[in-house]
């Protein structure tokens, strides 16, 4: 008897470590000083990169807007100035997600719909959760005004930053 209990608990606990869910995290948008561009971003690990999940509303209608992960978290500045500059742990230069040469945290602009809300998922294996230079737990995210231009050094010439929230382990 002691036997079957002993495979039967060696059974659950392999079950339980493969039920676990994959490491995730979190980041609330907030409005910077003046500005009404609020969300929630969620970041989870899969096997083929970071899914990356955007809500946010408030943006101006019809327009898009530079999306960037910065080097700090820390939004006490109100104009999220306190973030600092892009996350750029390779030293690369800044550039579209979508291209071999990038930071780290440039990701693919944000396009609000007529209502000035963004809903979008996307996949990046630039970035990471769990651990490496590319771990953006800890980190600021940024929403700017203005379109990402991909080419303005260091900063896409995105303008003011309208949202700020810090990306925290969930």
């Amino acid at each position: 008897m002691k036997t079957v209990f002993s495979f039967a608990t060696a059974l659950t606990l392999v079950a339980c470590s493969t039920l676990q869910a994959p490491p995730s995290a979190t980041a609330s948008l907030q409005p910077t000083k003046g500005n009404q561009v609020s969300g929630r971003v969620t970041f989870t690990q899969q096997a083929q990169g970071v899914l990356v999940a955007v809500d946010v509303q408030g943006l101006t209608p019809n327009a898009e807007h530079g999306f960037h992960i910065h080097e700090k978290g820390d939004c006490s500045s109100g104009d999220g100035m306190s973030t600092g500059g892009h996350f750029n742990p390779d030293g690369k230069p800044h550039g579209a997600h979508a291209h071999a040469q990038h930071h780290v945290g440039d990701l693919p602009s944000l396009k609000a719909d007529a209502n000035g809300k963004v809903q979008l998922r996307f996949v990046s294996t630039s970035i990471a959760i769990q651990e490496g230079t590319a771990n953006i737990v800890g980190r600021g995210l940024i929403v700017h005004r203005d379109p990402d231009d991909f080419k303005t050094q260091p900063t896409g010439n995105s303008g003011p930053r309208v949202s700020c929230g810090v990306i925290v382990k969930s």
